[in-house]
Order: C-alpha cells, then structure tokens, then sequence
C-alpha cells in the first residue's frame, strides 16, 4: 500500500483541529496489530463513538458438513440461491482458521452501514456494477473487480444492476500485495505484473453531518449485532495514511509467460497469512516449439488449491460452466482433464480469466457446498467414453 490523503487533515497529527465554526473535529486511529501495523488517520465532525444500543446477536456461524476432505470436488456456482440482503447473500462454501469463502448474489442495495470487525474482505466482482461507499469515500466497480476492505471499514454496497455475483474472502489476516513484487520501501517493482497506477484508491465525498438513528451491523467470531449509532458514519472530513479499501481490476494483471510452461505462483495477486490469491488472465502460450501449455500434474503437498471460473473457456478442465468453483486437496494429484493437454498443444493464446486461492492449510466444507456440488468430478480424470466424448466435441 502507499500513502494516501483526502480532503482536509491538520498539518500534525494528534494536534487541536477545528472547523470554520470553531467546532472540534475528532481524530481516529484506523488500523490493525495495535499500533505497528499500517494505519490510517481519519477525522470526524462527530465523535465516533457515540452508541445508542446494541441488538442480541444473531449467529451465523457456517455450518460444517466436512470435517476432513481429500477427494476432488467441483461446485456449481451458478446454483447458489440469490437473496434480496447482501448478508443473507453471502454463503461460505470453504473455510478453516485462516479465511472463509463463498459466493454472495444480493439482489439489492444495503440500507445499512455493515463492518467486519475481525476480518479483511476481498469482494471479486464476476457480474454487476454499482458503488462500494465506505466512510473514507467511494470505490465504483464493475466486472473483474477485486474489492480489498480491511477489517474495521464501515461501508454499503449500492448496486446498480439486478443480477449482482461476488466471490467472497474472508481473512483473519491483512490482505497485501505480494512482498516479493515490493522493494524495501513498499514501492512494487519493475518486474511486478501490476503497478501503482492500477490500484484504484477511493473518491472522496463531502462528508455527512447528521444526527439520528444510524444501523451498522458489525460481525465478529461469526456473530453480527445491530449497533445503532447517533451520527452519520460517514461524516470524515479528511483522512491520510496507509489503510484504506482499493480495487484492482483482474484485466490489469500483466501475465508473466516463457518458453516453458511455468508454474501458478507467476499468476500471485494478493498474498495473506497461510494463503494466497492468484489470478488466471488471458495471456500468450508457452512458446518453445514442444511447448505443452496444458498444466503437468502436480499435488499442492502443502495447500489445497481452489479456482473459481469467471470468463472465457478454461482449456485444461472439462465440463467447466462460469461461476463452478474446483477443490484440490493437498497432496492428492489432479492436473489436465483427459483430452486437456493434447487440445492445448500448437495453441498460441488463451482468453481464460480465473481467481484461484491456494489455502495452506486444509479447508473444510459447509453444508451449503454440499448443496451445490456436482458429485461426478472425482471419476472426471478417467479416460472413460463420456470423457472422451468431451475430448472429441473440443477439437
């Protein structure tokens, strides 16, 4: 992340500063790892502070179908039901203790104000637009959209289409650019497949002075309480620091090819605690004359791999529809469906676009996976008629 700064802030931070009015503006410290992480200075017209009640909590803790998994699965993604509320959209298909993740279809926009208390949140956009409005200002988005909110962030989500999809992370660890494409004062590199001019930082609004009655809804430990504030969250005045939301769209990743086929981490986005998030783009093919673009087969020994499918045709799987989510488990070989690396040899390019997270340690299922699984995939890799049926209809 780089330094940032909106509207008005004091020449020095935690020094008296006033409006026109000779009204105090309220500072805030916005960040995580108490006080050595990265942080942001917000400054607010009201206290922020000022609770009115806080509801019982409701409980929506996912509930584990799977303890333990080793076999192949493939999720129908397009069979996960849409509701109305954002939250109520948001179903965990995988987690363990270091992110949770799923598939949101709201159908409409958040009267509320919502904020993950425990939890940064990656929101990839796979269909919809509409305006992600956080208290540090807006972020529009659209189709290939990563939306990175740290935890803490108070935001709504105003959509502006119906049909709205949304791969949904959850991690109980800062979500940052990989550190092996920064040098040692955070700058990415030459080489990086992205840049700064790419990540896109919030548009600053004029900020909302009004008192009431203001829902936040505020999750944490799998619970969400309904907070009812007396000012409008919304009322920064300025800010600057490090922390704050951005989005990166996947179509500005910059894919690293060579002669040979070259393995995923090439394809690394964003990185966290025990995992990371890489991005399948369109991209020229291995381009030695006996190149295989195909995958070889390999075992992750020490992370299961998940790829959600989100454009294009994806040449190494069949029977892939968008919005399918696959799960490899570490240490159980997968690579090419039968008839995948033969199709790819001779090819130049690929138009495919997917999201893989690679978890390191195991991932356990939910019951709302197990509604949407397709049970087949497991036997997909034998060379069977109804593959090779698929592998002649390819050609």
């Amino acid at each position: 992340m780089r330094y940032h700064q909106s509207g008005k802030i004091p020449q020095k931070r935690h020094t008296v500063f006033k409006s026109e009015n000779d009204n105090f503006y309220y500072e805030q410290l916005f960040g995580t790892e108490g006080f050595h992480g990265i942080s942001s200075l917000l400054y607010h017209i009201h206290r922020p502070t000022q609770i009115k009640s806080i509801s019982e909590p409701k409980d929506v803790s996912p509930k584990i179908a799977v303890g333990k998994n080793v076999t192949p699965r493939m999720f129908k993604g397009m069979n996960v039901t849409a509701e109305d509320d954002f939250l109520d959209s948001r179903k965990i298909l995988m987690l363990n203790n270091d992110l949770k993740m799923g598939l949101s279809k709201p159908r409409k926009s958040t009267e509320y104000f919502y904020k993950n208390a425990e939890c940064d949140e990656m929101l990839f956009v796979h269909e919809g637009t509409g305006v992600l409005k956080t208290f540090v200002g807006n972020l529009e988005f659209g189709m290939g959209d990563y939306l990175i909110i740290p935890r803490g962030t108070i935001y709504q989500l105003e959509l502006h289409t119906e049909n709205n999809v949304f791969l949904i992370v959850e991690s109980h660890s800062p979500i940052y650019t990989p550190k092996r494409y920064r040098n040692e004062f955070g700058q990415l590199l030459e080489h990086s497949p992205f840049c700064e001019r790419d990540i896109v930082t919030p548009t600053f609004v004029e900020p909302k002075d009004e008192k009431g009655d203001f829902l936040i809804k505020v999750k944490k430990e799998n619970q969400i309480w309904d907070f009812i504030y007396a000012t409008h969250p919304f009322d920064v005045v300025g800010w600057d620091g490090f922390f704050y939301p951005f989005k990166f769209n996947i179509k500005n990743f910059e894919p690293i090819t060579g002669r040979v086929h070259l393995p995923p981490p090439i394809h690394q986005t964003f990185e966290a605690h025990n995992f990371v998030v890489c991005s399948f783009v369109a991209r020229m093919y291995d381009y030695h004359p006996l190149a295989i673009p195909a995958p070889y087969n390999h075992s992750n020994i020490d992370s299961d791999e998940v790829l959600f499918y989100t454009e294009g045709d994806f040449m190494s799987r069949n029977h892939i529809d968008l919005m399918d989510f696959t799960l490899h488990p570490g240490g159980i070989v997968h690579g090419p469906h039968p008839g995948a690396m033969e199709r790819s040899i001779g090819k130049k390019f690929t138009e495919e676009y997917a999201v893989m997270v690679d978890p390191f340690r195991p991932l356990q299922l939910t019951e709302e996976a197990l509604k949407v699984e397709d049970p087949t995939y497991m036997t997909s890799w034998l060379e069977n008629a109804e593959n090779h049926l698929e592998d002649r209809s390819q050609e």
